[in-house]
């Protein structure tokens, strides 16, 4: 809750945008009772729903979780109509969508399902059934929320695992470093690099490392300054940065564009690259 900003004064401003009043909250203790004895025809009206949808079947062929979906569904009706939604309403809401992610269910198909259920409510409270979409608007703003910013985790996870996995930093040795970069570097994948290898600097107390290039084609003059700027950089905290692998492409591409070559040390290949490491921290 606390993550998505939750907080008992957001709560209530939610209220306020759905415009529930005293007076619906009157209204809905008047059906009650009426929709307390007829539960399971609501909870099967929403779950009758999902069962025609193919997107739903995640979750109505589901033994483990269906039925736990059921008894919370049942639990929210009976909360639908306590007249009482502060935080521990809020969390029966989250609690459901959390599940509804798990099971990978979309925002459209839990709308249509909702719509159903708000159907049957009103087929036993009609006349409270305005109030009851007020706060129908409420659990779906809260809901929906909730399912969006699951998804926004999982992708914000999914973009650091990338991210690693594309600026590796590997401890070789004690106090030595290799960075090893294949593919195409970027302007943005050279700032990472950066802020990865210097960060590896930092907690492995590295003073070599070794940035081999065999696998980049490629470089511009921003990602060249980029990769000077690391090199500065990591001499500042103490390490220094071999370069190994460079292409005739690469290097005549650094050569063109006016490169300050002599703040760079490089060498032939991997293997040169860390028997030259090991010289230095040997020294």
């Amino acid at each position: 809750m606390r993550s998505m900003g939750m907080t008992p004064a957001e709560i209530e401003r939610r209220k306020i945008y759905v415009g529930l009043t005293p007076e619906d909250v009157r209204a809905i203790a008047g059906a009650r009772k009426a929709i307390e004895d007829t539960v399971d025809r609501h909870v099967d009206a929403f779950f009758g729903y999902l069962a025609k949808i193919p997107e739903a079947h995640g979750l109505i062929e589901n033994r483990e979780q269906l039925p736990r979906a059921k008894k919370l569904k049942r639990d929210h009706i009976f909360g639908l109509v306590s007249g009482t939604y502060d935080e521990k309403y809020v969390e029966q809401r989250l609690e459901l969508a959390e599940l509804y992610n798990k099971i990978g269910l979309e925002p459209a198909v839990f709308l249509g399902a909702y719509n159903h259920l708000m159907t049957s409510l009103e087929s036993v409270a009609r006349e409270q059934i305005t109030s009851l979409r007020k706060i129908g608007a409420f659990d779906i703003g809260v809901t929906v929320d909730a399912l969006v910013h699951q998804r926004e985790r999982v992708i914000r996870i999914q973009s650091e695992a990338i991210r690693e996995l594309s600026t590796p930093v590997l401890q070789v040795r004690d106090r030595m470093l290799l960075i090893p970069i294949i593919g195409v570097v970027d302007s943005h994948r050279a700032q990472l690099i950066m802020e990865n290898l210097l960060a590896s600097i930092r907690s492995q107390r590295a003073r070599a490392a070794v940035m081999d290039v065999t696998g980049v084609a490629t470089v511009d003059s921003k990602v060249a300054n980029y990769l000077l700027q690391t090199v500065a950089a990591a001499r500042l905290m103490g390490a220094h940065v071999i370069i190994s692998g460079l292409s005739a492409e690469v290097a005549q591409s650094l050569v063109a564009l006016g490169i300050d070559l002599e703040q760079i040390h490089a060498v032939g290949d991997l293997q040169g690259g860390l028997e030259e490491a090991e010289r230095m921290l040997a020294r």
